[in-house]
Order: structure tokens, then sequence, then C-alpha cells
């Protein structure tokens, strides 16, 4: 890495949407980091990128994101771009059915994890007065979606933090925005749709169907939309754009998921 090339942190970066936009910034002269709790993913990450820009690192445990830090990130300086993009699914249930140990472990992954990691790349951000973070939401989390409770509460709450550290560190050239995808084709919609068609016992392509009619397109957007988005957004493009909720989701219409909707 040369003493000035800039730095994109991605938390689960090392497959999906994360390892998408990796590579797109890596393309665009970004060194690339990634923390992630896959082992396997992480090895083909320092594989592709280098041995030093990968760590396993579940980043819903506090005590392992501060290790990793000191690990992987802190003697390099300077952290250009966060890309807080870690999460999960969570239960799709009845809000009474809900057991606590699943609210929790979504609201840690989906939510906390992004604190946990931008409390400690804002000091380097700070001292180069200038950065971007970009918190992944969901067209969930500007809408709501019945059966999904946590990661509802998880999303909504990822853009309110955007726009209240875009205020708080606007000052120091520090720019905070909130993505929100809406269904993303690929392996990880293809398993909530075998998932969820198994839990309601009807044929997944019912499910498919359902979630393209969520949207004005009728279409799943790619992980290399979102990817050519954050370029953007890093890029000089996007350089009075703070404080802002972007959907990359064909205009969500509904979350109704009901199928007689």
């Amino acid at each position: 890495m040369m003493a000035d090339q800039a730095v994109a942190l991605i938390t689960a970066g090392a497959s999906g949407i994360g390892l998408t936009c990796a590579r797109a910034l890596s393309a665009e002269g970004h060194a690339v980091l990634t923390l992630d709790i896959d082992a396997t993913a992480v090895a083909a990450f320092q594989t592709e990128f280098g041995e030093q820009t990968a760590v396993v690192c579940d980043v819903s445990d506090a005590d392992q994101v501060v290790a990793a830090w000191g690990q992987l990130i802190e003697s390099r300086g300077r952290i250009d771009v966060l890309i807080n993009n870690a999460g999960i699914a969570g239960p799709q249930q009845p809000v009474e059915e809900i057991d606590v140990a699943s609210w929790q472990q979504t609201i840690n992954t989906d939510l906390n994890s992004a604190f946990y990691v931008t409390r400690l790349v804002i000091p380097l951000m700070k001292a180069q007065r200038s950065g971007v973070i970009l918190n992944m939401s969901s067209s969930a989390g500007r809408y709501g979606c019945p059966l999904r409770s946590p990661y509802v509460a998880a999303k909504w709450a990822a853009i309110g933090l955007a726009q209240t550290w875009a205020m708080e560190l606007g000052p120091w050239n520090i720019r905070v925005n909130a993505l929100c995808p809406g269904s993303v084709g690929g392996e990880r919609i293809d398993r909530v749709i075998v998932r969820d068609a198994a839990e309601r016992g009807v044929d997944p392509e019912a499910i498919r169907n359902l979630y393209l009619r969520q949207s004005s397109l009728r279409a799943f957007a790619s992980a290399e939309d979102i990817a050519a988005l954050v370029c953007f957004l890093v890029g000089p493009g996007g350089q009075m754009i703070s404080g802002q909720t972007l959907g990359i989701d064909g205009h969500t219409e509904s979350l109704a998921n009901w199928l007689d909707a």
C-alpha cells in the first residue's frame, strides 16, 4: 500500500455485496480492508487483495472489533471510506413469536456492529479532516416490513445514525449517508426466498414473484448496482452528498409480503 493511497474498510466485505464493493473500490485505486466472520472467505480475500487486508472478526462483538482494529487497521494511520455492511436477515416471524436471542443477535449484527466500528474510525477521519461513511440500510428501514421486526428496527436505526453522524461530522469534512437496497439478486435472497417459502408452505417461485412485485421496476437490484453508487459517492461527484438516504431498489411501492396482497 502506498503511503497516500486511500483506504476503504468494509465490514463483511469478503463475500456478497461487500466483496463486490471491495472489487469496485480497488479498481478505483483504493486499498481495501475487511473484517469478516467467515474464515474461508477471509482467506480468499487475502489471496485476492493481499495478506494484510483482512482478519476474521465477528463485528457484533465489541471486544473482537477492538482486537481486530489493533491487528489490522490502527497502524495504517488512515481510513478514507467506511462501509458498515455487516448484516443478517434475522427471523421472519410475527413479533410475538420472536425469541429474545434472535432479536439480540439481529440487533447486534445489523446495528451495534456499525457503532463498534465507526467509533474507532472517526478519530482517524477527524485527524485527516476527510472521510466517507456509508451505513447499509434497506428499503425495510424506510417503510417497515411485516414479520421482520428486528431487521427493520436495525435498518431504521442505521438511517437515523447516518443523519446524526452527518450533522456531527460535517465540520470535519466527513460525509455520512445511508444506502437502502431493496431485494438484491444473488445467493442471499435465494436463501431468504427458500426459507420464506418453507415457512409458508408454498412454492419458492410464488415468494420470488411476491418480492419482485414490491418494486416499480419488477426487478432485483444487483450487487454491482450498489457498488456503482458507492464509487460515485466516494468520488468527486459525491462531494456535496451527506445526510441522505439513497434507495437502490427500483422504486419500492410496498413491502407488504402477504401472498394475497
